[in-house]
């Protein structure tokens, strides 16, 4: 059982707290800090002899990144692995819990928890694949009658909070990967240098392995939203955009209506 996460000039209380929360678990052989940072300041933030520490400071991207840990696992014929975000803590033991659902079910090649707000309230992250309207609605979200019912049908907000289920587009914050499936689907697309590597997988990986959100257990993210804050990350985040929906397809992606219509038929 492996993990991950990628760093990049990370304020180390946080991070430590990410570390430790994950580290808690003696199910876990090894965790791979791959820093992009352009400097060596993180290399010691633990003395834990599971941490594989790799300085990384071409800094290729977010999923880039983790590929490098994800290869490296698959190469030493560990089944699990997990990505986490440097921001993420939890108390209980969320990776066993998990690694469980996943050993008893080997349909399923993907899956994550419930992510909370740090004040106890619900980030609503699994998803139906988007539209490009489904991300200028995100942004202006109004006007508020339309954007109300859009968002609530697009983050499958109205089911129920501890339901488990299949969602095509899951958070790359806390994810859980059965390593014999993202072998078949491939990792992350290098050509996203951050924002939407994690839904473009969470598509290939639910066109032949179930994506499963997992709300039996939870963990804590400091959800940022950068790039509603910072010009660079938001022009980032439209040129991912632009890839994804140029890979995918724009306004004509009938696979898309398709997945879509199969993840709301779960409810009925």
């Amino acid at each position: 059982m492996t993990g991950c996460i990628v760093l990049y000039n990370n304020e180390k209380k946080i991070l430590l707290d990410c570390i430790s929360s994950f580290l808690n678990s003696e199910i876990i052989s090894k965790l791979y800090l791959i820093d992009n940072s352009p400097t060596y300041k993180l290399r010691n933030i633990s003395k834990d002899p599971r941490i594989e520490y790799i300085h990384n400071p071409s800094n290729p991207g977010f999923g880039a990144a983790h590929n490098m840990a994800i290869n490296k696992s698959i190469n030493e014929g560990v089944d699990f692995h997990f990505v986490i975000n440097p921001d993420v803590s939890f108390d209980s033991d969320v990776i066993q819990e998990m690694v469980n659902y996943m050993k008893l079910n080997e349909d399923v090649g993907m899956m994550m928890p419930q992510i909370l707000n740090f004040d106890g309230t619900v980030q609503n992250l699994p998803k139906l694949l988007p539209t490009p309207f489904s991300i200028l609605m995100r942004k202006l979200k109004r006007p508020k009658f339309i954007y109300d019912s859009f968002i609530n049908r697009y983050e499958l907000r109205n089911v129920p909070e501890d339901l488990i289920y299949e969602a095509p587009i899951l958070s790359g914050c806390f994810t859980l990967f059965n390593l014999k499936a993202l072998k078949k689907v491939g990792g992350y697309d290098d050509k996203f240098f951050m924002y939407f590597e994690d839904w473009d997988l969470s598509r290939r990986m639910n066109k032949s392995f179930k994506t499963v959100y997992f709300p039996k257990v939870f963990v804590y993210h400091g959800y940022e939203s950068g790039a509603n804050k910072h010009r660079l990350l938001f022009k980032i985040f439209i040129k991912s955009a632009i890839y994804y929906f140029n890979k995918w397809g724009w306004f004509f992606d009938k696979e898309r209506e398709l997945v879509n219509k199969k993840t709301l038929n779960q409810f009925k």
